[in-house]
């Protein structure tokens, strides 16, 4: 029985531990934003960005290391890592102020939640994004 669950949780590492980074990247963007903005009283929208910047610093290290094991830290490659983190996480920092936006300005939704449920989407487009495009294991 032990041995099955250590071989399921082999199996599915990649995906357990993003879902794990995910969830403490969610809580750095969403403590940092709370600290922004009922904190600070920093508008929502500006909180929103700089919550976006400290989470992407925090999963670009934390998906190197730990989801994807990417072990290259050649100049070159941590760069180009760092630079496909960041243009896909604007695609969903995009993607969040246009979910907070509509929901928070127009249809007059609590900022609190809407900011929660905009991350699990999030989550979800940022993992494809980094499997598929950014820490991608290249064939040698």
């Amino acid at each position: 029985m032990i041995q099955a669950i250590r071989a399921l949780l082999s199996r599915h590492r990649e995906i357990l531990s993003y879902v794990f980074w995910g969830v403490m990247t969610t809580a750095v963007n969403y403590v940092s934003y709370l600290l922004l903005t009922e904190g600070l009283r920093i508008h929502y929208l500006a909180g929103t960005v700089i919550a976006w910047v400290l989470s992407v610093l925090f999963a670009y290290f934390v998906n190197k290391l730990f989801v994807f094991q990417s072990r290259d830290w050649a100049w070159r490659v941590a760069l180009r890592e760092l630079w496909q983190m960041v243009a896909s996480r604007l695609f969903s920092l995009g993607l969040e102020l246009a979910i907070m936006w509509l929901f928070v300005d127009t249809l007059r939704c609590p900022h609190t939640l809407v900011k929660l449920c905009a991350n699990v989407l999030v989550v979800v487009v940022n993992y494809v994004l980094s499997k598929f495009i950014i820490f991608k294991k290249t064939v040698e």
